[in-house]
C-alpha cells in the first residue's frame, strides 16, 4: 500500500458506484463465479435500489466494499425462507452483503476499517441485528467479530455461504475492539475522575524521582506556582499532597482562625460535604439550601439576613459535581464584596474544566487529577492573598502560613507528580474549554431527544458534566455496568447516584467527544418505557 490515507465513506458520488459495479464483477463473477460474465465487465446488484454501500477509497481507488440493505425481503428471505424464525428478537433488522477488498490489501486495515464503518452506519440507522451471508472459508472472522451463525449453508456445492447475525450489543463491541486495532484505544473515558492521561504526563511520572529541595526543582516548583496564579487570576497558591478533600480540610482549618460566623451554601452533594467539613473543624456556620438542579441566584442571596454583618465568610461548591451545576461565582463575589464577606470556593471539578476566575476570591481548593488532567495525589488551595495570620495552633500540614514561610514546600512532595502538573499545564485551556462547552451541548440535545432528562436546569449547567435522570424502570447501577463492559467508562458508582438513579457523561482530563455508540446505547436502554413515548 502507498502513504495515501485511506478514507471509509458511504458512497455518494456516481463514479464511486461505478467503482463498486466494477469490484462487484471482479468478485462475484471473476474470482467467486456466482454470475455470468458479460462485456462491460460490470455487476449491478440486483437490490442495488435499496442499498447504502461503505467504501473504503485510497485516492480515485476503491480498495473495498460492503452493501447494506434495509428492505425485505433480503436475499436470505429467498434463500432460507422468512429468516425471523431463526433470529433473537428485534426491532429493526438489516442485512449486509456483497463484502469485497481486492485481493492486495486484504491483509492490511480495509477490512477492520470498512467493519467499524459499518457498525457505526447501523447504529446510526437504528438497526438493532444485522445478518450476513458469510461465506465458509470466512466463518471464523465473523465468528470473531460476534457473529452467530443460523440455518444451514447456502449457496453452490462449490461455493458455499453460512447465514449469521449479530446483535446491537455485539456491534458495539466489535466497533471498539476494531477501533483499538486501528487506534490503540480500548476504552472511552467519561468519569469524573479518574480522567483519561495522556501518555506524555505518565512518562513524567515514571522517570526516576528527584529532590523536592533541589535547586532546579524549587525553581520550577515556583514556576508552577506562578502559572496557576496567572491562569486563575488569584495571588497565592499553595500545593501539597493530598486529595481534593484535604484541600478542602485545609481551606476549613483556615476559616477556624478566622472569629464570627459563616455561611454554608449547599446545592447538592458535595454542599453537603463541605458542611460536614464545616461541621467536622467546628465552625459556626448556618447552612442554606437550593433543590437538586438549581442554583444559587442573586435573589436567592438577598433572602440572606446579614444584619449587622454577623457573617464573616461564605463556602461553597462552585460545580456542584452531583447535579452537573455551575453556579455563577461573579454574582455571589458581588454579592460577598458588598456584605464584606470572604468568599470561599470548591472548585475541584471546575479549576481545569472550564473558565474559572479568582479574582477576589479568599480561598479555593482543587486537585491535579480532574479537570487538571494530571493523576490525582495534589491538593492544591489558592488564595487572594496571605492567610490569616491569628495564632491559632492547627495541625502542621493545616497552616498554610508554614507553606508561606518555607517557599511553597515545608514537607516531601512528589516531583514526578509536580512535573506531570506542569505537563498538564502545557494545554490550550481556552481551545479545550471551547470544545468541551459545543460536545456538551450536541451531546444534550441528542440526550433530550431520547426524552431522557438532564438534571440541571438549562440556565445552570456545568460545559463539563451532564447529569441523566434515568426512569424507574431502568437500573443505572445494571446500565452502567453495561456500559462498562463495552468500554464506555460512565459516572454511576457513587452513593449519591445510585440513590437517585442518576448517571453521568463527563469531559473532564484528556478527554473526547460522546461516541455515537454511547448515545445509541443509552437510548435502547431506556426502551420502550420513554423512546415509544416519543
Amino acid at each position: 500500500m502507498n502513504n495515501k490515507t485511506l478514507i471509509f465513506k458511504i458512497a455518494s458520488e456516481t463514479w464511486e458506484f461505478e467503482a463498486v459495479h466494477r469490484l462487484n464483477y471482479q468478485t462475484f463473477v471473476e474470482e467467486i463465479p456466482q454470475h455470468n460474465s458479460n462485456q462491460e465487465k460490470k455487476l449491478i446488484d440486483k437490490f442495488h435500489e435499496h442499498n447504502s454501500y461503505i467504501i473504503c477509497l485510497q485516492g480515485q481507488d476503491l480498495l473495498g466494499m460492503l452493501s447494506v440493505n434495509g428492505k425485505r425481503p433480503f436475499s436470505l428471505d429467498n434463500k432460507l425462507g422468512n429468516i425471523d424464525q431463526y433470529l433473537p428478537s428485534f426491532q429493526s433488522i438489516c442485512e449486509v452483503r456483497l463484502l469485497s477488498i481486492v485481493s492486495r490489501n486484504r491483509h492490511s486495515d480495509v477490512l477492520s476499517g470498512i467493519f467499524e464503518k459499518l457498525f457505526e452506519f447501523v447504529m446510526k440507522q437504528g438497526y438493532d441485528l444485522v445478518v450476513i451471508s458469510g461465506i465458509t472459508k470466512q466463518a471464523k472472522l465473523y465468528r470473531h467479530l460476534g457473529f452467530q451463525a443460523f440455518g444451514g449453508l447456502v449457496g453452490a456445492q462449490d461455493v458455499q455461504f453460512q447465514p449469521m447475525y449479530i446483535t446491537f450489543d455485539h456491534a458495539i463491541d466489535s466497533k471498539k475492539k476494531l477501533k483499538s486495532l486501528n487506534q490503540n484505544q480500548t476504552i472511552f473515558n467519561y468519569l469524573p475522575g479518574p480522567v483519561s492521561i495522556s501518555k506524555s504526563i505518565m512518562t513524567a511520572y515514571s522517570k526516576t524521582p528527584i529532590s523536592h529541595r533541589g535547586n532546579d526543582f524549587m525553581k520550577d516548583f515556583s514556576r508552577l506556582q506562578d502559572t496557576l496564579c496567572q491562569r486563575l487570576n488569584t495571588k497565592q497558591a499553595y500545593i501539597t499532597t493530598g486529595s481534593g478533600t484535604f484541600a478542602n480540610d485545609i481551606i476549613a482549618a483556615q476559616l477556624s482562625k478566622i472569629s464570627g460566623k459563616g455561611i454554608v451554601l449547599v446545592s447538592g452533594e458535595f454542599g453537603r460535604r463541605i458542611a460536614d467539613h464545616a461541621r467536622r473543624a467546628n465552625l459556626d456556620y448556618e447552612v442554606f439550601i437550593v433543590d437538586d438542579g438549581l442554583a444559587f441566584t442573586p435573589d436567592f442571596l438577598k433572602q440572606i439576613n446579614n444584619d449587622n454583618g454577623k457573617f464573616r465568610w461564605l463556602w461553597m461548591v462552585h460545580c456542584e459535581t452531583s447535579t452537573g451545576v455551575l453556579n455563577d461565582v461573579n454574582s455571589i463575589r458581588e454579592w460577598c464584596q458588598q456584605q464584606d464577606i470572604l468568599l470561599c470556593l470548591d472548585a475541584i471539578s471546575t479549576i481545569g474544566s472550564c473558565a474559572v476566575d479568582l479574582t477576589g476570591v479568599y480561598l479555593a481548593s482543587a486537585t491535579s487529577g480532574k479537570g487538571m488532567g494530571s493523576l490525582p495525589g495534589l491538593a492544591l488551595i489558592f488564595s487572594s492573598g496571605l492567610v490569616s495570620e491569628v495564632d491559632c495552633l492547627l495541625p502542621r500540614c493545616f497552616d498554610l502560613s508554614d507553606y508561606e514561610q518555607a517557599q511553597g514546600v515545608p514537607y516531601t512532595i512528589s516531583s514526578n507528580a509536580i512535573y506531570g502538573l506542569i505537563i498538564a499545564l502545557k494545554k490550550d485551556w481556552d481551545t479545550q474549554f471551547s470544545q468541551v462547552k459545543e460536545w456538551s451541548c450536541d451531546f444534550r440535545v441528542k440526550i433530550e431527544k431520547t426524552k431522557l432528562k438532564v438534571l440541571a436546569h438549562e440556565n445552570y449547567r456545568a460545559p463539563h458534566i451532564t447529569t441523566i435522570v434515568l426512569p424507574k424502570s431502568v437500573s443505572s447501577s445494571k446500565l452502567g455496568k453495561k456500559m462498562l463492559n463495552l468500554g464506555i467508562l460512565v459516572s454511576y458508582n457513587s452513593s449519591y447516584l445510585l440513590k437517585n438513579n442518576w448517571m453521568q457523561i463527563c469531559f473532564m482530563g484528556d478527554c473526547q467527544q460522546v461516541t455515537e455508540d454511547a448515545i445509541k446505547y443509552l437510548e435502547r436502554a431506556v426502551m420502550p418505557d420513554v423512546i415509544s413515548k416519543k
